[in-house]
């Protein structure tokens, strides 16, 4: 059953919005999950960071870049799990890095997002990944959209585990 403290904190937060908007990938929606709404609200960040701490078995925790900074550093405070920010691209200057902060090969890590529509982003941080060494097989958002990113990230033997599906949020 979906958290109904944390459908209403991002309802409180005003992170559903309504009407015509056009998506990252490219396509339109009718509705939109404003993530920045929630990630800069201190009572979303605690139930987010709670709820997640319940789900993390991992050692380590993987942020992707940007959206999912936020996340990934309120949930290993909540945990004391390190983590790592995953670069979409490698920088072009200073170090030149992909992935920021240290893991270790072989080591277990979890991937945190905050909003999943075809699961790309997720899945580009998992190869990075585990091509640094790492052993992924989940993938936690705090919202699913529902529009291809659990089958997407199946194909890659990643599981997807979401705090909340955009029907859990819609007023439809």
């Amino acid at each position: 059953m979906a958290d109904q403290k944390l459908i209403e904190a991002l309802r409180r937060a005003n992170a559903i919005q309504y009407g015509e908007f056009e998506l990252s990938h490219g396509g339109t929606s009718d509705y939109y999950i404003d993530k920045y709404r929630f990630e800069t609200d201190p009572r979303c960040l605690s139930l987010i960071a709670k709820a997640f701490a319940e789900r993390v078995e991992e050692p380590a925790l993987a942020g992707v870049a940007l959206g999912a900074v936020p996340l990934v550093a309120v949930t290993s405070v909540e945990t004391g799990r390190p983590y790592v920010i995953v670069r979409k691209k490698q920088k072009e200057y200073g170090t030149g890095n992909l992935i920021e902060g240290e893991i270790e090969a072989d080591e277990t890590v979890v991937v945190i997002e905050d909003i999943a529509t075809t699961g790309r982003s997720a899945a580009d941080a998992v190869s990075a990944l585990r091509e640094a060494g790492a052993r992924v097989e989940r993938v936690l958002v705090v919202v699913d959209r529902e529009e291809g990113a659990r089958q997407l990230l199946s194909d890659h033997d990643i599981e997807l585990e979401a705090l909340l599906t955009a029907s859990d949020l819609l007023d439809r």
